[in-house]
């Protein structure tokens, strides 16, 4: 049987992540220097570039304060994983594709989630804007003066908060037309 994963190559991978961290040219994750130097290939993973930053004279590879860094996982499952997010599967199905453990799955789902949400760009709305439904709670948590009974006989408030004390005594009946 072959695995998806048999199937992924990590030099593309490592590749894929290089782009998409520095679109615009490697550049130091600790002081953010664009004074690097390549400096060979991780010693377990020959595909993941090692680099040394001039400024700060520290080192750091492909993964280095990313998701990614520190996993048990290799990088191609965590690409699998991510891609079979994008087709909508389940965390059921994505543990089965890669033959993990479902609570694992459910983790690394959660985590690529949130670094998802974490990156994106804080979204400010203006204008005039539209939207279809909208569920409010009058809680007074902390605040209970705000949202006061109105107890009283003369007040229109029937037990439930509808105005019209009159109404809250009809019965209901089934409209015909």
């Amino acid at each position: 049987m072959i695995s998806l994963t048999g199937l992924i190559d990590d030099e593309k991978c490592y590749e894929v992540v290089r782009q998409f961290r520095w679109p615009n040219g490697i550049h130091c994750p600790h002081c953010q220097s664009e004074s690097i130097t390549k400096r060979g290939n991780h010693e377990k993973y020959h595909e993941r570039h090692r680099y040394h930053c001039q400024s700060c004279e520290r080192d750091f590879d492909d993964l280095t304060k990313s998701i990614f860094s520190g996993r048990h996982q290799p990088l191609r499952v965590w690409v699998v994983c991510l891609y079979l997010m994008g087709l909508n599967l389940s965390n059921q199905q994505i543990s089965k594709e890669l033959n993990l453990n479902k609570d694992d799955v459910q983790k690394m789902t959660h985590e690529l989630r949130q670094a998802i949400v974490d990156k994106a760009p804080i979204v400010t709305l203006s204008g005039d804007v539209e939207f279809d439904e909208v569920y409010v709670t009058a809680g007074h948590k902390g605040h209970p003066e705000s949202v006061k009974k109105r107890t009283a006989k003369g007040d229109g408030a029937n037990s439930k908060g509808f105005g019209g004390g009159a109404r809250s005594k009809r019965k209901s009946h089934r409209s015909l037309a």
